[in-house]
């Protein structure tokens, strides 16, 4: 076989490089080592940011997103037990995030990419990256017990933190940034009517709390926890118990508790590969960077990094130029540093670190309180979550 740009991962990332680079006329392979089935059920982030949703309008896959999408134009912190609304449509010139989930997103760029005929190839084995390094990179796997090859002239490796992508690039020139939490998620996915119109973050005594949502009659919740802990540690009522008792006060009559549709703990962790590029490899999403989810940064910078490497591929085929190409990982690592930077702030901030003093906890509720007060203080942080403007 041979296309012109082969893509490992079948996730939102590939899927949003396949379609934009199909509207530019450039012709791409998707393979997928999961069914089609698995990935579409994964329930991952929900809020987006608005370059996030206009990348999806450029894709031609963002009218359900629009018509169903919940626009958030600012979210509660709570501390004390008391909520502290900040605006971001007032802090940021009129911008917002939009609540749509992960799941539903992929099912509209799996429609859009079938609509047009695209090459995803799902349930592969075995995938390789080969000569790398050429003008002529190639792809390997099995399927249904065949092997099989695909000659490109790029790779985009969007197959996540555990993929093979990244390992193609070499020890010597691969650097690798990582920072482990000591506490996790648990999270609890329930068709329930959200707590609140938007989201609530939470710093308690006893740990930070997340009301999320993924629509108006299904809530996302999360609890932080032991990192130890597992599933089996968090009955449905022992997650409810607990997370009323960290709700503000006058939220916690609204809280509609319900049976479990998805239950999971997350460890957090930041981690960032650099370069994000090596020779005609590229790196997207997750496969070189993973952020805490206490930012919502996760979805937006893969979102990020396909519109710069959709951007730098159409200008190699259109101009035969290579100037986004060769700046593509320094232009998507400064992109991914910041949001890195603000995901790490939020995490310290919201969370309690099982190994601090009185001393840290005063000063983490001296920051609250100032953030609380201080208009330039809730711009700076509005400007980090509706998402940094692009280069």
């Amino acid at each position: 076989m041979r296309t012109q740009i082969g893509i490992v991962g079948a996730g939102p990332a590939g899927l949003l490089l396949s379609q934009l680079l199909h509207l530019q006329g450039i012709e791409s392979v998707v393979l997928e080592r999961q069914t089609a089935a698995h990935v579409q059920g994964r329930v991952r982030a929900g809020v987006l940011e608005g370059g996030t949703v206009e990348l999806a309008k450029l894709a031609q896959c963002g009218d359900r997103m629009a018509r169903e999408g919940l626009v958030h134009e600012g979210a509660d912190f709570c501390f004390g037990g008391a909520r502290h609304r900040i605006d971001f449509a007032a802090r940021t010139g009129g911008k917002s995030v939009l609540v749509y989930g992960q799941t539903e997103w992929t099912r509209d760029l799996m429609a859009a990419r079938a609509a047009r005929g695209g090459t995803v190839i799902y349930e592969v084995e075995d995938v390789a990256l080969h000569d790398i390094d050429s003008d002529a990179p190639r792809l390997t796997w099995r399927k249904d017990g065949e092997e099989h090859e695909l000659t490109c002239d790029f790779i985009a490796g969007c197959d996540g933190f555990h993929g093979v992508s990244r390992n193609a690039i070499p020890d010597p020139v691969q650097r690798r940034f990582e920072k482990a939490f000591p506490f996790a998620w648990v999270g609890l996915l329930s068709d329930t009517k959200p707590v609140s119109d938007e989201l609530i973050y939470i710093n308690h005594e006893d740990g930070f709390s997340l009301c999320s949502m993924r629509s108006a009659t299904r809530s996302r919740y999360y609890l932080q926890c032991p990192l130890q802990d597992s599933v089996g540690d968090w009955s449905d009522d022992r997650f409810w118990t607990e997370l009323s008792r960290r709700l503000p006060e006058d939220r916690r009559e609204g809280l509609e508790t319900g049976p479990s549709l998805e239950k999971i703990v997350t460890p957090l962790r930041s981690f960032v590969c650099e370069p994000m590029r090596h020779g005609r490899l590229f790196l997207a999403g997750d496969a070189a960077h993973i952020v805490p989810p206490t930012g919502a940064k996760g979805l937006n910078l893969a979102a990020s990094d396909v519109r710069y490497l959709s951007q730098a591929l159409t200008g190699f085929y259109r101009d035969n130029s290579t100037d986004l190409i060769d700046a593509y990982s320094a232009t998507c690592l400064r992109r991914v540093w910041k949001a890195q930077r603000f995901s790490h702030w939020l995490t310290g901030l919201m969370h309690r670190y099982p190994d601090a003093s009185d001393f840290d906890r005063r000063l983490q509720l001296a920051e609250l309180d100032y953030i609380a007060r201080s208009s330039a203080a809730q711009t700076a942080l509005a400007e980090n979550y509706v998402g940094l403007p692009f280069e």
